[in-house]
């Protein structure tokens, strides 16, 4: 995938990012159990502070500048899991899955597009949220470790 300049990167990144939360407001919608419905509406916020993010890089590019990097590691739960869909009314444990999932690929897609990025303002960008999907990826991961260490499930 070419995109062209940082304008066009960050753009591209905000639809990802629209797309990533609408799909976690449509299943919170659907969703009738309390606990899974609200772990997915929080997912959408998460989705929409990062959307607000690229909007103030946009805004102000020397702000990609000042990103603090982190050193995240990576517990590679989602890394040995199949992909599944969602169903409302599935367990907390499925659904936290399936946003694991979805951190991943994040993660990955944005990962590629830095290695394959020409400029370095665009690997910049794409660095930023590989960044912030593994620091998600990590989040759930370690919810999922401990959700499993209780239940056993």
């Amino acid at each position: 995938m070419e995109l062209e300049s940082i304008e066009n990167a960050i753009q591209f990144a905000i639809e990802k990012e629209r797309e990533a939360a609408a799909f976690y407001r449509q299943a919170a919608e659907q969703e009738s159990i309390a606990v899974n419905k609200n772990v997915l509406e929080d997912f959408a916020k998460e989705e929409d502070k990062h959307e607000q993010m690229l909007i103030n890089f946009s805004a102000d590019p020397e702000a990609i500048a000042q990103y603090q990097f982190q050193k995240i590691t990576d517990l590679k739960r989602a890394d040995y899991m199949v992909e599944i869909d969602f169903k409302p009314g599935m367990t907390y444990y499925s659904v936290i899955r399936i946003a694991m999932k979805l951190e991943e690929k994040a993660n990955k897609m944005y990962t590629k597009l830095a290695e394959s990025a020409e400029k370095e303002d665009m690997t910049n960008i794409f660095q930023i949220l590989a960044q912030e999907e593994m620091k998600h990826k990590n989040k759930l991961e370690t919810i999922y470790d401990d959700h499993l260490a209780k239940t056993g499930d």
